[in-house]
């Protein structure tokens, strides 16, 4: 069925809303640079393994242009956002970039692909995005760093981006090799930051395993549901489905580490969920 890449856009949302949780049961303190970089290198190259050792890679047919600007789109995407976050605060940062990332995912599309969006996507976006802003901007922040918010657009052009050009890749290959070759090199980009900050947090096995899940659970099997949608599906609609994230997150906030929402936080759950149900059903139907 037609609107089935919504859902498995949908699942990888989900996947990257359970990544706060997860790191929470990280013993010590883990800088999230050396986080990104080890869930990159756990996914990427795991997959990569994967890969090779089961159908092999045809290495002169990967459009290595676009793969390359790919992964190096999703590398700049973890410094950037983290030093959106550590600038600005959690939920400014957060909502400036995920709430950021559609808009200009709509707008790339309609300069660099002629694809004006449709009143489907305008409405589902508009409502994901105002739930994402009431979800979290109910913390009471009063002011925001400017650079912080500079760094937060900038990790929201780039997830954008990295939603456009990977899809001119899934143009050539299935979306498992396609995430694996993107994945490896974008870690083989963090690698050096392994260099300068402390990473013995790993030796602790419960950490170890929390970094596992991040790397395969969190990133590769996330990617590969993300990238088989977006195969089929246009990549601004894909990016505002990933608005599932925050949604996800706030849940397992309430539900599993036992945080609480204000009314209006629940109320941008809501309008999240509306969000993307006007997306998915609303594809639905046109494609009937």
């Amino acid at each position: 069925m037609k609107f089935w890449p919504y859902i498995w856009v949908l699942a990888a949302a989900v996947l990257w809303g359970t990544t706060g949780t997860a790191q929470s049961f990280i013993n010590g303190e883990a800088h999230p640079l050396t986080i990104g970089a080890l869930r990159l290198s756990v996914g990427g190259f795991a997959l990569l393994a994967f890969v090779l050792l089961t159908k092999g890679l045809r290495w002169r047919e990967i459009p290595w242009q676009a793969a390359l600007a790919s992964a190096v789109l999703m590398a700049l995407f973890q410094p950037l956002f983290f030093s959106a976050v550590q600038l600005t605060g959690v939920a400014i940062g957060t909502v400036a970039t995920i709430g950021s990332a559609p808009v200009f995912s709509g707008i790339l599309e309609w300069v660099l692909l002629k694809r004006r969006p449709d009143r489907i996507w305008v409405s589902a976006t508009v409502s994901a995005i105002a739930g994402c802003f009431l979800l979290f901007l109910g913390n009471g922040s009063a002011s925001a760093d400017p650079a912080g918010i500079l760094l937060a657009l900038g990790a929201g052009v780039s997830f954008a981006g990295y939603a456009i050009t990977s899809k001119k890749v899934l143009e050539k290959m299935d979306a498992v090799p396609a995430v694996a070759v993107i994945f490896s090199l974008s870690a083989l980009c963090l690698l050096p930051f392994l260099l300068f900050y402390d990473i013995s947090y790993i030796t602790d096995f419960g950490n170890l395993g929390v970094i596992v899940y991040l790397g395969l659970g969190a990133t590769s099997l996330s990617y590969i549901l993300f990238s088989a949608g977006l195969k089929k599906i246009p990549s601004s609609s894909a990016v505002t489905l990933s608005l599932g994230e925050p949604m996800t997150a706030a849940l397992l906030g309430v539900f599993i580490v036992g945080e609480s929402l204000s009314g209006s936080a629940w109320f941008g759950v809501l309008l999240l969920l509306g969000g993307i149900l006007i997306l998915t059903m609303g594809k639905r139907k046109a494609a009937v």
